[in-house]
């Protein structure tokens, strides 16, 4: 099999790999709601510590839109900073789905994910709209995110944990991600990994595997 050697799990991080998703729109979606101002805040979001702790589980649903209301503007409502924060996530292409429900069938699969419990209800939003499947839980036999974890990549305990969790040694996890700096991390464990770097790259990988 193509640069499938010695592989007990496939391990898949969301964005870009299983979801396509799209930073960019969220910037411009806030630079069209916020007075000019205040532009200089949404560069200062991204990095910020309440989005990191946030990420991590750190601080609930409620305190991170809290936070978002101190940071952008004092009136905006919980449902219109979750339609912006969910704004970035995008499609999940069918031909992403149906490559997972194929690998399967030879490999065991597992997903591991910096993210937060505001998109994964919108992610589970998309899988029933588009496939009927109430969330990714059915098409892996792990799921891990970074909020229920309090664990984030890159850091290197998050990809023991998993590793642990699995029951398999890291050398036989296969990890895709859109990051480099995310696969540097699994590296340092013992992944196999491969990087994510356009639309195609997941499909491509395996069109001389199965």
């Amino acid at each position: 099999m193509k640069s499938i050697k010695n592989v007990d799990f496939l391990l898949f991080d969301l964005g870009n790999v299983i979801i396509n998703i799209d930073y960019q729109f969220t910037i411009n979606e806030l630079k069209n709601l916020l007075p000019e101002n205040k532009n200089h805040l949404i560069e200062l979001f991204f990095p910020s510590n309440f989005h990191k702790q946030y990420e991590m589980g750190l601080i609930s649903s409620q305190n991170f839109r809290d936070e978002i209301r101190m940071h952008f503007q004092s009136d905006w409502s919980d449902v219109q900073i979750d339609q912006i924060w969910n704004s970035l996530l995008k499609d999940i292409p069918l031909e992403r789905i149906d490559l997972i429900k194929k690998l399967r069938a030879d490999f065991g699969l597992a997903v591991l994910s910096n993210t937060n419990e505001i998109h994964i209800k919108k992610v589970n939003e998309i899988m029933v709209e588009n496939f009927g499947i109430p969330s990714l839980d059915p098409l892996f036999d792990q799921v891990y995110f970074s909020h229920e974890l309090q664990l984030a990549k890159p850091n290197v305990e998050i990809y023991e944990v998993v590793a642990d969790k699995l029951k398999t040694d890291p050398s036989k996890i296969l990890f895709f991600d859109d990051l480099e700096q995310n696969l540097l991390g699994a590296q340092t464990v013992g992944y196999q990994t491969h990087l994510i770097n356009h639309p195609k790259a997941l499909t491509g990988f395996f069109e001389d595997v199965l």
